[in-house]
């Protein structure tokens, strides 16, 4: 019974690689349209919720969401989830209700189809490279004064203890909140782990849960080290008070 029920998980998460690309590679004639000038990522992000959409349903996930605050989709915010899986990503896509670019590593672009797609729509990062580091945060601000959020997954990773909540957050997020008076969005996803965390020796369909927390304000606040730990702290908070494994 044990090596029936392994056998299945990994076709299961061999399933979801097959529906990650086959819809990219339907849609892509758009999406090399929608990517090819930064005023048409709405129409980009648009067909993402679509993509996300398939993926998750068709992995047998039922997102549920709790919105606590609202989000204007003519405003920018800074989106902050915390990370423990691959799914994490189809899920803020999924509960943004304002188009977002992510700021990811660099590494995933390799990947094929989904590498191209990715390079083409979000900020890639080098985070052992003080130079990439440096260019994602240009493009992130130059992102934000055109009226797009920006998504970072805050710790940088996924942490290396699978019975650990969060890891420590990096400046970034909290940098360009501050810089450009943008609010925080804390959201918890208490069900990535246990449903599809890293690793073909576990997970299972099911319900998928994103509480996108209340706004943490920015305005008024200067950069200074003061001022970013203390958003760390509140923004680690909000999302660790829905975690509980």
């Amino acid at each position: 019974m044990y090596w029936i029920k392994k056998f299945f998980i990994v076709v299961w998460r061999l399933w979801f690689y097959l529906i990650v690309i086959t819809p990219l590679i339907l849609l892509l004639p758009f999406l090399l349209l929608t990517t090819s000038k930064e005023k048409w990522y709405p129409a980009t992000f648009a067909i993402g919720k679509l993509w996300a959409s398939i993926v998750l349903y068709g992995m047998g996930f039922i997102p549920k969401v709790t919105y606590n605050t609202r989000l204007d989709r003519k405003k920018s915010y800074m989106l902050t989830a915390n990370h423990t899986s691959m799914i994490d990503i189809m899920m803020m896509i999924y509960v943004s209700k304002t188009p977002f670019v992510f700021i990811g590593k660099k590494e995933l672009a390799k990947l094929p189809v989904f590498g191209l797609i990715y390079r083409r729509s979000c900020i890639l990062v080098d985070r052992g490279n003080a130079k990439s580091r440096k260019e994602a945060f240009l493009q992130a601000q130059r992102r934000l004064k055109n009226g797009v959020s920006i998504c970072i997954f805050p710790e940088g990773g996924v942490p290396d203890d699978i019975y650990k909540k969060l890891d420590e957050f990096k400046d970034g997020a909290f940098r360009l909140s501050i810089e450009h008076q943008i609010p925080i969005v804390p959201i918890s996803f208490p069900d990535s782990k246990k449903r599809f965390r890293y690793g073909f020796d576990s997970g299972s369909p099911g319900t998928l849960r994103a509480i996108v927390h209340p706004l943490i304000e920015t305005r008024g606040l200067e950069l200074n080290l003061i001022n970013r730990k203390l958003l760390k702290q509140k923004t680690a908070q909000a999302i660790e008070s829905e975690l509980y494994w």
